[in-house]
């Protein structure tokens, strides 16, 4: 099937601590994403149905970023911690991501492909197992120098840069003009 033409029924999940790392915080040229105009690309492009966006752990202060998520469209899910280690923690969302794709896989849930935000190596096997089960669409990389070399032997049809031009340009956000 052609890209855009197959029904709308395909699954994003975002690591949200990739993504904002590989935008906002990149060392070179950072920039901000648009999360409603990203959600469109995403329905657009790739026929998404439903986008989990993961993060780390919840703190108060980021209350309006939370906010901001799912006003977007996403469906925010946060990593469970103990509350005595709160801050201490790495916000890792690798497995939590991992485990939810293969629970719906699992659980035969209704889904069309999956698409993947983020440019860790840790998600390697899930995107092989997916490749062989026809059932991935795409890795969309945050940042093109900061991909997994484990990535190396992916088909080009399989993956796009987030940093890429005409990407970017539809997705950026707006620096507004006073």
């Amino acid at each position: 099937m052609k890209e855009g033409s197959e029904q709308i029924n395909n699954i994003a999940f975002i690591d949200g601590q990739n993504l904002h790392m590989g935008t906002a915080k990149r060392q070179i040229d950072p920039w901000k994403i648009d999360l409603c105009r990203f959600n469109v690309y995403l329905k657009r492009k790739y026929n998404i149905d439903r986008a989990f966006y993961f993060l780390g752990y919840v703190q108060e202060i980021n209350h309006e970023l939370y906010e901001e998520i799912q006003n977007s469209g996403y469906i925010l899910s946060f990593r469970e911690h103990n509350l005595a280690m709160s801050g201490k923690k790495k916000g890792n969302v690798d497995s939590d991501i991992i485990f939810h794709v293969m629970k719906k896989m699992y659980k035969r849930e209704n889904f069309n492909e999956i698409i993947l935000i983020s440019g860790d190596g840790d998600y390697k096997l899930l995107v092989d197992f997916l490749i062989e089960e026809n059932r991935f669409k795409k890795i969309l990389f945050p940042e093109r120098r900061k991909r997994s070399s484990l990535y190396k032997s992916l088909s080009n049809n399989f993956f796009a840069y987030l940093d890429d031009a005409d990407i970017r340009n539809k997705i950026e956000k707006k620096k507004r003009v006073p």
